[in-house]
């Protein structure tokens, strides 16, 4: 029997220990001690760090994995690589998950091979950082190099605000230097995308949904893609130029891009699966499991067919968010079960804390539909929310 070993036991990881045990895969889950759900669904534990490279290749080792996945979370991608590299197993090599897992290196690898991305500058101190915005035009970005999500990102409309959010992101690293890049100011769009032995079997580009706040967060995705006819093919290029000059292979890909004026450009990009209903969006498009395909790239097994007939299924997935914060007294969900909504689930349950939405760790559940047209999606994700209340202690009573 093979044994993936599958980093990370929250949630967004539940579905590919699922995939694994259909295919009659032994699984082991990596991940510090916690509640985690994901720990339930594995046939074996085991307790490291997945942000640790060197504690991630030692368990893989003693655990004797066949090979290594996740989905949805950035935090282990360096350990993926060393891992892969050391152990010989399938996956990325060590160099280009550490470009994936540092923005400052992915920036310059993208800049060296020509892709569109936001001009941007790597500063240490304050004085580098004066001397950058000399050369930037407002509103510019602060970043963190080593975060998920968007943590350790904030938008800079002054320079003053450049010199607050500098010292944030620099709170916030664990790096001794941040990235100072221009804001582009367009519609935030994705890519999920996946390469096998050199090869990209799919590029398939989405519709996001952002919250806005002080940077756009996803929390929704799409497809088809609205500018298909007028963007797909650009984006397919950049995206493999951007694969390309990371130096990705046999995992998959998510991508971030940006489009403004007919151009697009490339935000980020790592080798994972996305979230936010990323991968059974991806799945629905091409009429698979794709947590299955993940599990099978990640043991070497050739997956390249499960791409060759999309179904072109239009698919909409839609994070459940809190405007409040308070305590939950009730969730009231007057919605029926309905052959398009593929799920509609809730990870809050009476009692617990909410918190009024900043990013992906506030989230309350997720909805996901499927369709004839993104249309109709989009007009079943209305009438889905509008039969959702979650009621807090101290509203009035009904």
């Amino acid at each position: 029997m093979k044994r993936l070993m599958v980093l990370g036991a929250g949630y967004t990881q539940i579905p590919l220990y699922e995939a694994a045990r259909q295919l009659g895969v032994h699984t082991i889950a990596a991940s510090i001690p916690g509640s985690y759900p994901g720990f339930s669904y594995a046939d074996e534990c085991v307790y490291a760090d997945i942000s640790d490279p060197d504690a991630v290749t030692k368990a893989a080792a003693a655990c004797r994995a066949d090979g290594i996945a996740t989905c949805g979370l950035d935090l282990g991608m360096r350990a993926i690589g060393q891992a892969c590299e050391i152990l010989h197993l399938p996956g990325p090599a060590m160099e280009a998950a550490g470009k994936a897992s540092d923005k400052f290196e992915m920036k310059k690898a993208l800049r060296s091979s020509g892709v569109q991305t936001a001009r941007f500058y790597c500063v240490h101190n304050e004085t580098e950082l004066e001397e950058a915005m000399n050369h930037l035009a407002f509103p510019v970005i602060l970043k963190a190099v080593d975060l998920m999500g968007s943590r350790g990102i904030y938008r800079s409309d002054t320079r003053d605000e450049a010199r607050q959010n500098f010292r944030r992101s620099m709170q916030e690293t664990r790096k001794d230097y941040c990235l100072i890049e221009e804001f582009i100011e367009g519609e935030l769009f994705g890519a999920e995308a996946m390469i096998q032995n050199g090869k990209l079997l799919f590029i398939l580009p989405d519709n996001t949904e952002a919250f806005l706040s002080t940077t756009p967060t996803p929390i929704g995705h799409s497809i088809p893609f609205r500018d298909e006819e007028m963007l797909g093919e650009q984006v397919r290029r950049q995206v493999e130029a951007a694969v390309k000059a990371i130096g990705l292979d046999n995992c998959p890909v998510n991508c971030d891009l940006i489009k403004k004026d007919g151009r697009v450009y490339i935000i980020e990009l790592t080798g994972r699966s996305g979230a936010t209903g990323l991968s059974e969006m991806t799945g629905a498009w091409f009429g698979c499991n794709y947590y299955e395909v993940i599990v099978r790239l990640a043991l070497g097994e050739d997956v390249s067919r499960f791409f060759d007939h999309p179904t072109g299924t239009a698919f909409l997935s839609h994070t459940l968010i809190s405007r409040r914060t308070g305590r939950v007294r009730q969730i009231i969900n007057h919605n029926l079960p309905q052959p398009e909504v593929r799920d509609l689930s809730f990870n809050i349950r009476a009692g617990d804390e909410v918190r009024s939405y900043t990013n992906g760790r506030d989230r309350i559940g997720q909805v996901m539909i499927q369709g004839k047209s993104l249309d109709q999606c989009e007009q079943k994700l209305q009438e889905v929310l509008r039969n959702i209340h979650i009621v807090l202690e101290g509203d009035p009573e009904e």
